[in-house]
């Protein structure tokens, strides 16, 4: 194990510094977008497709460029692709708050979202190179709080911004710290793969394209209809390149991924709990500030200060799951996450036109604290499930899986709560026999993107009390059944996750591979995930790297 070439303990410290500034700022641009949209439809006069793509195009390509970006850094260099990802990054976020069309904003923030998956996988894996041992898991922990952090504050600092500056604001500040975290980045290790390789080109390009189509026909399903020639051609296309990036990986001598990873069932169950934890609490911190603006007429700032109930314990959290590592075993601490976020969604259910804070308190808390325990563990455990020199392929799957998994929520989430709404909508007109001029998928599509002033003002003048209580009624309906639906998703997973994560079916790597500290990671045992020894970052001792 040699030193650290760009200058030991100091380095590492910086590098760490600058990885956890981007899992601060990435975040924000997922969570703090939602709570601005309504301000950048009503400011750009946008459609209700155009907006959504405010969040979607982030939200695909970074998806699906996570996987390229992680072989790629091991490959050509940490520092260089996380330079080349940050200045993307804060180029993009600039450009979007001086835009003045909804079209530039939307291809603006699909090339954002190749930044931050470049920044994303360079980062972590920067961190695994620069630590080892008890270090590394400390490194880690402190990355995972401040990925809740990042959620926690996007959208009150969004609803701060949006209602007390403007909206572009919001992007114009995360270019400004884009470039704080350029100025760091230039102490980051290179920390390349030391032996002769290769881009894995057929591999990258089956990958990237066969998720962008996924994620495409996802999107664009729910609006276009399932049966759609966009919609059909998107999953076919998925599922043939999907199987040609498989056939292509079994014959590459340096695969972008090696496969065999999916032999081992604890990589596997690492990588599919975010997923399972998106649809419980990163959906929500997309649609709930939409409701609450829509039905209980909330600004901009007050739904951001809102989901602090449930976005403030993934701060806490981490370090709380920490300390109960040292007594209780990776696959109960999942399991309980993945079980009190499944008890807060179905709690939840209590939401209603005027709901007060204190009923919403707890259902929030809940589902905040289960998401919370899983942000100091996961990270660490999948980037350490690999040897060094493939860190970047490691942190990559792992986080395409997690970010795929957003995406995927995200989109399922909408569609259920426009055909739920639409839905109810019909059945009340029908009921009421009376008609209001409008498509009523139209006025269900406002109404869900949190415009219920909008849908209101294009019926007629007399009936627009009327229409927007049974909008009102409909919507809370509409998203109680979600809510049922989110809850079923987080306990199905419950079973698979104490089958992939026994004993019996650890598969940690081979000590010469992993240190020990993180291969305990892998196992069943008690695991100490930030240990209470002197460890280098903080004790001042000489930092090694991996």
């Amino acid at each position: 194990m040699s030193p650290n070439p760009r200058g030991g303990r100091y380095y590492a410290a910086l590098t760490l510094l600058a990885a956890c500034l981007v899992a601060i700022l990435l975040p924000t641009s997922i969570t703090g977008t939602s709570v601005a949209l309504p301000a950048i439809g009503a400011d750009l006069h946008s459609d209700v497709a155009g907006l959504q793509w405010v969040i979607n195009a982030y939200n695909l390509t970074f998806a699906s460029f996570l996987l390229a970006t992680g072989s790629l850094s091991d490959i050509i260099g940490r520092r260089r692709l996380f330079i080349g990802g940050m200045a993307l990054f804060a180029a993009c976020s600039l450009a979007a708050g001086t835009v003045h069309s909804t079209t530039v904003l939307d291809i603006v923030r699909g090339f954002a979202g190749v930044g931050a998956a470049a920044a994303v996988t360079s980062g972590s894996a920067a961190i695994a190179h620069s630590f080892d041992g008890h270090a590394r898991t400390r490194a880690f922990g402190l990355y995972g709080t401040c990925f809740g952090v990042g959620i926690a504050f996007g959208p009150m600092m969004a609803g701060s911004l949006t209602s007390g500056f403007g909206w572009r604001w919001f992007f114009l500040v995360q270019a400004l710290v884009g470039v704080v975290i350029l100025a760091l980045a230039v102490t980051i290790s290179e920390g390349r793969n030391p032996g002769p390789v290769t881009v894995d080109w057929a591999g990258t390009l089956t990958f990237t394209t066969s998720l962008f189509l996924l994620t495409l026909g996802l999107i664009e399903a729910p609006q276009l209809g399932w049966s759609h020639p966009v919609a059909v051609l998107s999953f076919l296309g998925f599922a043939v390149l999907l199987g040609a990036f498989v056939l292509v990986e079994q014959r590459q001598r340096q695969p972008m991924f090696d496969l065999s990873l999916f032999r081992k069932p604890h990589y596997v169950a690492l990588c599919l709990t975010p997923v399972a934890l998106a649809f419980g609490f990163v959906a929500l911190l997309v649609f709930l500030p939409s409701y609450f603006m829509a039905v209980n007429n909330m600004p901009a700032r007050d739904a951001g200060f809102v989901l602090l109930l449930l976005t403030a314990p993934t701060l806490v959290m981490p370090a709380v799951a920490a300390a109960a590592s040292k007594r209780l075993s990776i696959r109960f601490l999942l399991v309980t996450c993945l079980v009190l976020v499944a008890a807060g969604t179905g709690w939840l259910t209590v939401i209603e036109p005027g709901v007060s804070i204190l009923t919403l308190a707890g259902p929030l808390l809940t589902i905040g604290i289960g998401f919370g325990i899983s942000n100091g563990i996961l990270d660490g455990a999948a980037v350490s499930s690999v040897e060094p020199q493939r860190a970047g392929m490691a942190a990559g799957m792992f986080n395409t899986m997690r970010i795929t998994g957003e995406v995927v929520a995200i989109a399922a989430l909408g569609s259920l709560l426009v055909s739920f709404t639409r839905s109810e909508m019909t059945a009340a007109v029908g009921r009421s026999g009376q008609s209001y001029g409008q498509p009523v998928g139209d006025l269900a599509n406002l109404t869900v993107q949190g415009n219920l002033d909008g849908a209101a003002a294009l019926v007629p003048q007399p009936l627009r009390a009327t229409f927007t209580s049974l909008a009102q009624s409909a919507y809370t309906s509409a998203l109680d059944h979600v809510l049922w639906v989110l809850a079923a998703v987080c306990l199905l997973a419950v079973p698979a996750l104490v089958v992939l994560l026994s004993p019996a079916r650890a598969t940690a790597p081979a000590p010469a591979e992993v240190e020990p500290a993180d291969a305990a990671l892998l196992s069943d045992e008690h695991t100490p995930l930030l240990s209470d020894e002197h460890t280098p970052l903080l004790s001042g001792e000489h930092t090694p790297a991996v």
